[in-house]
């Protein structure tokens, strides 16, 4: 199964906090706040979009490029134009980066884990935490910020492309607003590319950040510097027993940033139906809350809300 190391480390985390026997209100950077409910007609209107797109990320690039994926492409509408598409739905999980009229932004899309290929495990699989590429990102020059290995290594191999692609995309439209998105693996990528955005397009440019099923990127330090680049921009949307958002534990030294929308619950028709948003960067109340007893690996690909699920049973185009 795709995520069998994903399971693994939760397993792990759950061993780990039975034998400190430490309360997990205890521990730094966890809060027991009461979560805030939204609506679900808010949810759709404030990250449907982002979700469509992070949908279409698990398409062929010729499927993308063409804007020919079936439902996943139509229910954004026409008038997208695809700047730049690839990967090789393995070491280089798919990508691209669009123009989309509607919101007048330009969005950058990244595919998840695809639970076919044992390319794309192995990059969830080397989970130690190395120093953040401080060439890259400055501020990491002394070395406190550390990463999720394979992350990382996944981010650099499209980040160069992606830089490009977006700069080329803003002059060539003239607009201000930058999308980042994707699910799973993708959520990682996508989290350290607006980190990389965020820095290099200045504040003339907006960045506005809507992952999905996110697992831990980095240590404290990471976390931290996600939310002072990021704040209010970054969302992070967990579906309820999905276990991913879960890993790697936090006993071996990961961290989430801020952001947390919690769907706690999902009717049949695939709306959501109970949606909570997340004080902190752990919160109690929400997926770092999560039994291990309870995981639920269909509810990482969904249906998250509006029936939106992931992965390429979702996209087979």
């Amino acid at each position: 199964m795709a995520h069998l190391s994903f399971l693994f480390l939760t397993l792990l985390g759950h061993i780990a906090s039975t034998v400190y026997a430490a309360p997990i209100t205890s521990r730094a950077g966890t809060t027991a706040t009461t979560p805030v409910s939204i609506s679900a007609a808010d949810v759709s209107s404030k990250f449907g979009r982002a979700a469509e797109f992070s949908r279409v990320s698990y398409c062929s690039s010729a499927a993308v490029t063409s804007w020919k994926c079936g439902p996943p492409c139509d229910s954004l509408g026409k008038g997208i134009e695809v700047i730049q598409a690839g990967g090789d739905d393995g070491l280089v999980p798919m990508y691209f980066v669009a123009h989309d009229p509607v919101t007048q932004s330009i969005v950058v899309a990244h595919q998840g884990t695809e639970p076919s290929n044992i390319l794309s495990i192995l990059n969830d699989a080397q989970f130690l935490l190395t120093g953040l590429n401080s060439t890259r990102f400055p501020a990491a020059k002394d070395g406190s910020i550390k990463v999720h290995s394979g992350f990382q290594k996944t981010f650099e191999r499209t980040a160069d492309g992606v830089l490009a692609g977006v700069q080329k995309a803003l002059k060539a439209t003239n607009v201000k607003k930058v999308v980042v998105t994707g699910h799973s693996l993708g959520a990682a990528i996508a989290t350290m590319d607006a980190v990389m955005l965020k820095q290099a397009l200045g504040s003339s440019v907006s960045v506005t950040t809507t992952v999905f099923g996110l697992p831990r990127g980095g240590n404290q330090a990471w976390a931290d510097f996600v939310d002072a680049a990021l704040g209010s921009t970054l969302t992070r949307i967990s579906n309820q027993n999905d276990p991913v958002p879960t890993v790697p534990p936090r006993f071996i030294g990961f961290q989430h940033p801020q952001g947390e929308v919690h769907i706690k619950a999902v009717d049949a028709k695939g709306a959501a139906t109970d949606v909570v948003v997340c004080a902190g960067q752990e919160n109690e109340n929400c997926s770092e809350g999560n039994s291990v007893l309870k995981t639920s690996i269909p509810n990482h690909l969904g249906p998250y809300f509006d029936n939106i699920s992931f992965g390429g049973a979702s996209c087979p185009l």
